[in-house]
């Protein structure tokens, strides 16, 4: 039976014997033959899933607990790419799936590798240290008065700190000389890397084990420079910052702030209130240097340098000047992604920008989603934790959609070339621009939501205007001051570059005030997101009409995502933050004077734009000046909530009958045993285990930051000392969290921590 391409597909294994096999037999040898004939119309994209198996080998890692659970993952993948390959005359279906499996098994043992190859020392507890330490990078961030530090302490046999801190300097006592490769003497308040405060928040824990860093913290007053920087140390570090400076000296205030973001990828400089109308905007990807900005600079360099060499036609008739423009493009942005610190993105993007270069050189279509899939390939093999990571979501998933939507027939019929009139040409161009960034925001806002609980709903269109004045005005202009300013002669670009600067940040901060600008979602379900990127992976990578079954996931993770109710009650993995959602809606804070970092985390959690207020203007709340109280009516019945706000202690038979009265307890310190709600008792000690919590009390479940059994490295294990034995009593996270066993402790326990258990305070 000849395909329509023009061959069979192998069918060696499964053909029937006339009348044999039954009807049963006949009917799954039709599925079978029906999905080979399907892989086979499909072939050209089945290599687009190699870079996609590879990350769910990475995810599972993520996802499952334990050296155990890797380990079978490990060998369940195996024994299924052995097995596929084992089955007799094994056609496309067969080899796919062996594939995959392999590539899924190959995913798990790299992350795993890796993992324990950057394994590093971290900080057990918050302390007060005294160190002389070399410097390793500094990071300006003009916007918060400060400058972060990267530091290697010296090794010091009365102070057991880890070999790789950050540090928060303060303006005003940043020392003169600090430099990389200066030595500092210096006091500071390290802590180990904080965990997610609660389900569904950001996990530094989890990034800083990656980057090695043990501890995270500020550092004191009195600081001093003990050994100056070598004079020799001029790298791409110290260029980064002269440039950096320069730019700011001659664009100040916020338009600086942004120009700096494009030139070197420092966002330090761009004050708070911009950064954050950028991102309720859609238009945060602009700071971020990625694809757009590569593609910019290489785009342009090629243009210049074609444009220069056929000016000359002897070199024109002697050399391949598009493969000379095209060598020099790729020059360019090599050195563009090293000057602005050679991130995962811009590395990604760098990788896809030569590879276009090199479909160019040999005349082959090169921008596609095989180019995706190489760049993916290359970022997982080096950076596997990338697979986690917001930006490289966010970037690959962008590339992407914009890559798939080209190649549908429609977009090529809006991109084609034609005879019409200019009106009607770039009315065609508008309208593709348009329908690209629409199909840009679909796939973007199931991970902003997932990452972040909330997405622009006016970023189509705001990009419409932005990524072109980006491309075609602020970068060439930005460019060509630096390039004048050699010479003196840089004020007219600069002044075009600051205005088109303004304008785009005016235009960031109207269209993030506008009504309905961004949608608030409550943290989402992880099968429910898996579902909406499974979706929209398998709509992009096929093309036949089958692709269309990925709307059923797709439809099903954003039903799930919406049908999640917000969480009646959060608290902080610390105990000292309290949020408390009302039945308008409106979020109550335990800590009123909590500052804004805590504020806009535990809003964005919970699924709420607006303001948060007071516990006390929650019905039924009130407070004294140590304990609160609040009544919350959910699911038929009434919930009383009890949580302790100062560091004095309440008289115990006083503390002992508010517990008995109540059904969940949330307390910053430990409590005594005596005290025994109906339901949850949240102390230190429960905390310490289980990190933050949310709480839906008409369902009656608790969701924790931690989960049991949890044995990734970052994970801290709490140890448990009591003064009446020197037995250590270890927990991991999430155990038996309703149990009486877990509301042990009383006052006269004591923790030690490990691994980063202060996470979050």
């Amino acid at each position: 039976m000849a395909s329509r391409f023009g061959h069979a597909p192998s069918m060696r294994g499964w053909r029937l014997k006339e009348g044999g096999g039954g009807a049963a037999g006949r009917a799954g040898a039709r599925i079978v033959m029906s999905v080979e004939r399907w892989l086979e119309a499909e072939r050209d994209q089945l290599v687009l899933w190699c870079p996609v198996a590879l990350a769910c080998g990475i995810t599972a890692w993520f996802l499952l607990p334990d050296a155990g659970a890797w380990t079978v993952f490990l060998l369940l993948a195996g024994g299924t790419a052995l097995a596929a390959l084992a089955v007799p005359g094994g056609g496309r279906a067969a080899r796919g799936m062996a594939v995959f499996a392999g590539l899924c098994a190959i995913g798990c043992a790299l992350i795993w590798l890796r993992a324990e190859r950057v394994a590093a020392p971290v900080l057990a507890r918050t302390t007060v240290a005294t160190m002389t330490a070399r410097v390793l990078s500094v990071d300006p961030l003009p916007a918060r008065a400060l400058v972060r530090v990267m530091l290697a302490p010296d090794v010091m046999p009365d102070a057991l700190l880890p070999p790789r801190v950050r540090v928060n300097i303060a303006d005003a006592d940043v020392p003169a000389g600090l430099a990389p490769g200066a030595r500092l003497a210096l006091r500071a308040r390290l802590m180990p890397p904080a965990d997610a405060a609660v389900p569904g928040g950001y996990a530094f824990a989890r990034v800083a084990w990656f980057q090695r860093i043990g501890a995270t913290g500020k550092a004191l007053p009195g600081i001093r420079v003990v050994q100056a920087a070598p004079v020799t140390h001029d790298g791409l570090a110290a260029t980064r910052a002269r440039l950096s400076a320069h730019i700011q000296a001659r664009l100040p205030g916020a338009a600086g702030g942004f120009a700096t973001a494009l030139a070197t990828g420092d966002q330090g400089a761009l004050p708070l209130a911009e950064a954050e109308a950028m991102r309720r905007s859609g238009l945060a990807h602009l700071l971020s240097v990625s694809g757009l900005h590569v593609t910019a600079v290489v785009a342009t360099t090629m243009l210049i340098v074609l444009r220069l060499l056929a000016f000359s036609p002897w070199a024109a008739l002697r050399f391949p000047l598009p493969l000379i423009a095209a060598g020099c493009g790729a020059g360019m942005g090599v050195g563009y992604t090293l000057l602005t610190g050679a991130e995962v993105p811009t590395i990604r993007s760098c990788v896809a920008a030569i590879l276009v270069l090199a479909g160019i050189a040999i005349g082959r279509e090169a921008v596609t989603l095989r180019l995706v899939a190489a760049g993916a390939l290359f970022v997982l093999a080096l950076w596997p934790e990338a697979v986690t990571g917001a930006s490289s979501q966010l970037s690959f998933a962008a590339v992407t959609a914009i890559v798939a939507f080209a190649e549908w027939p429609l977009a090529r019929r809006l991109s084609a070339a034609n005879e019409a009139g200019m009106v009607r040409r770039w009315g065609r161009a508008l309208a593709m621009l348009l329908a690209t960034g629409v199909v840009v925001e679909i796939a973007l806002m199931p991970i902003a939501l997932y990452h972040f609980h909330k997405a622009g709903l006016y970023g189509a269109a705001a990009n419409i205007v932005a990524i072109p004045l980006t491309t075609f005005v602020i970068m060439p202009a930005e460019a060509m001051a630096l390039l004048l300013d050699t010479a003196g002669l840089g004020r007219p670009a600069w002044w075009i570059a600051g205005m088109a600067t303004d304008g785009l940040l005016w235009l960031s901060r109207a269209v993030a005030v506008a009504p309905g600008s961004v949608q608030a979602l409550p943290a989402m379900p992880d099968g429910a997101y898996a579902a909406m990127v499974a979706g929209g992976l398998w709509i992009a990578l096929w093309r036949t009409r089958w692709r269309r079954l990925g709307l059923v996931p797709l439809a099903v993770g954003a039903t799930w995502a919406l049908a999640t109710p917000a969480p009646d009650l959060l608290v902080t993995g610390d105990g000292r933050h309290l949020a408390l959602r009302g039945r308008d809606g409106s979020l109550a804070l335990l800590r009123p004077r909590a500052g804004d970092y805590v504020r806009g985390l535990l809003g964005e959690n919970a699924g709420v734009s607006a303001e948060a207020g007071e516990f006390e203007s929650v019905a039924g709340g009130a407070c004294s000046a140590d304990l609160c109280v609040a009544d919350i009516v959910r699911g038929g019945r009434t919930w009383r909530l009890l949580a302790t706000r100062s560091a004095y202690l309440v008289a115990i038979a006083e503390m002992n009958r508010a517990c008995a009265a109540a059904d969940i307890v949330v307390s910053d310190r430990y409590l005594p045993r005596s005290c025994t709600p109906r339901w949850i008792r949240a102390d230190r000690g429960l905390l310490a285990r289980t990190g933050g919590l949310a709480i839906d009390l008409t369902a009656a479940k608790v969701r924790t930051v931690r989960r049991a059994g949890d044995a990734h490295p970052w994970v801290p294990v709490a140890v448990v000392r009591t003064r009446y034995g020197r037995r250590d009593r270890q927990f991991r996270p999430g155990d038996a969290l309703h149990s009486r066993k877990m509301r042990g402790g009383g006052l006269s326990a004591r923790v030690t921590r490990t691994a980063g258990e202060e996470a979050g305070q």
